[in-house]
């Protein structure tokens, strides 16, 4: 495995998938809570109208998708907080509308050089210098924000009604964790793809589930599965020949099925065990005894 570091294209792309694997839990911890996990598959969709603007526009994509999915962000969160839609409506609506601009734009760029595959499917081994600068100062800044409004983020998530009467300003810190979630989309589209990225912000979390019986317990596992799948998924993409993005998303479910399974047959035999030393005390009556009653 140790001549995976003697390319520096490998290197770059570890240094990618650790930064993102840690990014994408710590931001989808909350939104698995808020059960808001809808909120990344939107923002990477709409993300891919950014990808097309900047080719057309002869931009970094980086950048365009950056600020495209910042202001889908904001627009999310105005017309959630005016109240006419539901969530999931807004949601819905976004996203639609963001595909269609993207394809769209994607019919105006067809004469020039649009790695559209890459996009949707992530493209780690091409990973830059500038890439990896982008993603590690996006990460360093959602990171911090995410350590230092961890607890007024964990109020709000469990009880936000409760958290605005305690006097939270929860319209500001909605805005600014939409926000973050935006970054955090935005950065990881290019390591595991725009198809595939609310799956690295989800499905770890909903593995650290089964296992933690508290919040920091849930956050801090979700950061070590998320980091665990990136690295091996990259090692075994790498000697597999497999898609980077796809091998981390299979072996983040991968991780889910067997820890899914493992728990049930835990429970099984702790059921079985319960039932039969409760079995073992009950009274032994031979037959044609009666019992005493009235």
């Amino acid at each position: 495995m140790g001549e995976i570091f003697s390319y520096d294209f490998m290197v770059r792309a570890l240094l990618a998938g650790l930064v993102v694997g840690i990014l994408c839990p710590a931001a989808g911890v909350f939104l698995v809570m808020r059960r808001y996990a809808f909120m990344a598959d939107t923002l990477a969709h709409v993300s891919l109208a950014g990808v097309a603007l900047g080719m057309i526009l002869g931009i970094s994509p980086s950048l365009t998708t950056l600020a495209v999915a910042l202001a889908a962000a904001l627009g999310i969160e105005r017309l959630r907080a005016a109240g006419r839609l539901h969530g999931e409506a807004v949601l819905a609506l976004m996203m639609s509308s963001g595909l269609a601009l993207a394809v769209v734009l994607i019919s105006l760029a067809r004469g020039f050089n649009v790695d559209i595959m890459g996009y949707l499917f992530g493209s780690i081994l091409t990973v830059g210098p500038g890439d990896l600068l982008l993603i590690m100062v996006v990460g360093a800044v959602v990171l911090g924000l995410l350590a230092f409004f961890y607890k007024e983020l964990f109020f709000i998530s469990f009880d936000g009604e409760c958290a605005r009467v305690a006097g939270l300003p929860v319209d500001r810190l909605n805005v600014l964790f939409i926000l973050l979630v935006a970054l955090t989309v935005s950065v990881a589209a290019r390591v595991v793809g725009i198809l595939l990225v609310s799956a690295l912000m989800v499905i770890p979390v909903l593995t650290a589930q089964l296992l933690s019986g508290s919040f920091r317990r849930l956050f801090w596992l979700s950061l070590v599965l998320g980091v665990t799948v990136c690295f091996w998924g990259l090692v075994l993409s790498y000697h597999l020949g497999t898609a980077p993005g796809g091998s981390i998303v299979l072996l983040a479910a991968a991780f889910f099925v067997l820890v899914q399974g493992g728990t049930a047959v835990w429970r099984a035999r702790q059921r079985r065990r319960l039932l039969t030393g409760s079995e073992e005390k009950l009274p032994l009556v031979k037959l044609g005894e009666r019992t005493s009653g009235p």
